[in-house]
């Protein structure tokens, strides 16, 4: 296992604020939060604790700034995307260990996120000139159809803690370059790289009132976000039960939503694969990010005929990766986010082992890893398809295995969720590979790779998994409204159905 002392990333500025119409504010309540480092349990930032008050503010703030905003060209306002994607990239090595310090994830992960941030806004930015529509015929002479994309106002963008930097770089950038002004929510837990992004912004110089940071619990202020008039379209990832929340929120005045919500990959690795590709894809799928992400392979589905070796393969790899300070090279698995986080893998492993599953690797709290919130790479083997290890979401480094007999049977069980965001096979057999296309009923395949997506590919799911898409042309579409416009140009404009009302007017 690998060893370190697990420093905090030394911020230049630890007088941390929220972002209010250009302004770096506290909480009107004066209240604050502690962000913790999960690999020491050490307190590394203070942040002000945000309130319904400050969410109003920030949406005031946002409202008053969009028609200024959206009558900037989609050029110039491609320019302040560009900006901070440059500022993004002078400034990556400061935000990877920012992002460590209060995340958990290695810094060589946490260096890819962040690129991955530049990189967003850096794609949408392209984007200025292809925001586009539709000129259609009409049904009589010299009528037209002109279909326009508008913005839609006010985005209230609510952002998780395990990719704190490329989720919100993700939501903000559609959204701007669309003609919208945003007001930002990051978890409390890994509100840091948020604060830093904005930072950026503001050195871009965007103008006020543009974006906007607010800091603090969902429960008050992502619930306002949420019922507030103002906000147009509400755009959440996060848990499935949060997801329910923001739409019974938004139903109140009918406000769009973008909800990409609980993941519960399946993992298939069928007899023709290339078993050694397959092992390496399958290590990654699973403890990547400590396997706190929303695509991770919840539930490994491996062929009869190849299940013992490959298991056996990949019980040796996921044993010999290293654990411990993310800010090691060596290090393959840093520390969960949080206690609570490791607790509900702790509960999955105790009710396996209650139920007669056998856990084959892991399982609990490493040894010489006591201080930090670790956790072991577990492997837990003989699990029926009804458990709730394979029906409810795990989001951490626990990976059960089930057995199967044909690979119709391996996409009939992966099917078998609640969930449908991303899922995995690996086959040379061309069969396979286009039913696995056309019967996986998820949002996205990774056929002989594995992920995370990419820019320009869409990012959604079926079932419990959301609505809307990120990502690619599908996820800006999410962040306009349709306007049509009807147009008559005769010269003397006359339409048959008028008859007999457009005789009675002289």
């Amino acid at each position: 296992m690998a060893v370190g002392v697990y420093e905090a990333m030394p911020l230049k500025n630890d007088n941390f604020k929220m972002y209010i119409d250009g302004e770096w504010t506290d909480s009107s309540s004066r209240e604050t939060s502690n962000v913790i480092n999960p690999a020491n349990e050490q307190i590394i930032a203070t942040v002000p604790k945000g309130t319904r008050e400050d969410a109003r503010r920030a949406l005031e703030a946002a409202k008053e700034a969009q028609g200024k905003w959206e009558y900037h060209s989609p050029l110039e306002r491609a320019r302040y995307l560009e900006t901070i994607a440059d500022l993004i990239r002078q400034n990556k090595e400061r935000l990877a260990r920012v992002l460590t310090a209060e995340q958990g994830k290695p810094l060589y992960e946490s260096r890819l996120e962040v690129e991955g941030s530049a990189v967003n806004f850096e794609y949408y930015a392209e984007f200025a000139r292809r925001i586009e529509g539709d000129v259609l015929p009409g049904d009589y002479p010299r009528q037209s159809i002109m279909i326009m994309k508008l913005p839609i106002g006010v985005v209230s963008s609510i952002t998780p803690w395990n990719f704190p930097s490329s989720t919100v770089a993700r939501k903000l950038a559609p959204a701007l370059i669309t003609g919208n002004t945003v007001v930002t929510k990051p978890s409390s837990n890994t509100p840091l790289s948020t604060i830093e992004l904005v930072k950026l912004a503001e050195k871009a110089e965007l103008p006020k009132g543009v974006l906007n940071l607010v800091i603090g619990p969902g429960s008050e202020v992502g619930d306002e976000l949420a019922t507030n008039k103002i906000s147009g379209l509400i755009t959440l990832t996060g848990s499935t039960d949060s997801g329910r929340k923001i739409m019974k929120a938004a139903s109140g005045h009918v406000a769009k939503v973008v909800l990409e919500l609980g993941g519960k990959a399946p993992l298939i690795v069928w007899r023709d694969a290339d078993m050694e590709w397959a092992l390496k894809c399958a290590i990654w799928a699973r403890f990547w990010n400590c396997g706190q992400t929303c695509i991770s392979a919840e539930r490994m589905y491996l062929d009869a005929q190849i299940k013992e070796k490959f298991l056996a393969a990949f019980l040796k790899a996921a044993k010999s990766l290293m654990i411990g300070d993310p800010t090691d090279s060596a290090t393959d698995l840093g520390p969960m986010v949080s206690k609570d986080q490791r607790e509900i893998c702790q509960q999955f492993v105790e009710k396996a082992r209650e139920e007669g599953d056998k856990v084959v690797l892991g399982g609990s709290v490493p040894n010489d890893h006591q201080k930090g919130f670790f956790f072991e790479p577990t492997v837990i083997d003989g699990v029926g398809q009804k458990s709730d290890l394979i029906q409810e979401e795990i989001f951490g480094p626990v990976v059960p295995v089930v057995t199967v007999e044909t690979f119709d049977q391996a996409i009939e069980y992966a099917n078998d969720s609640p969930y449908g965001l991303s899922s995995y096979v690996y086959t040379r057999d061309s069969t396979n590979v286009m039913k696995a296309m056309y019967k996986i009923k998820f949002g996205e395949s990774y056929i002989n790779m594995i992920g995370p997506e990419q820019f320009q590919g869409a990012h959604t799911g079926f079932r419990q998994t959301g609505i809307g898409a990120e990502g690619s042309k599908y996820g800006l579409e999410c962040y306009t409204q349709l306007k049509t416009n009807y147009i008559d140009w005769n010269e003397k404009p006359d339409l048959p159905y008028l008859f007999p009302y457009g005789s009675k007017v002289a």
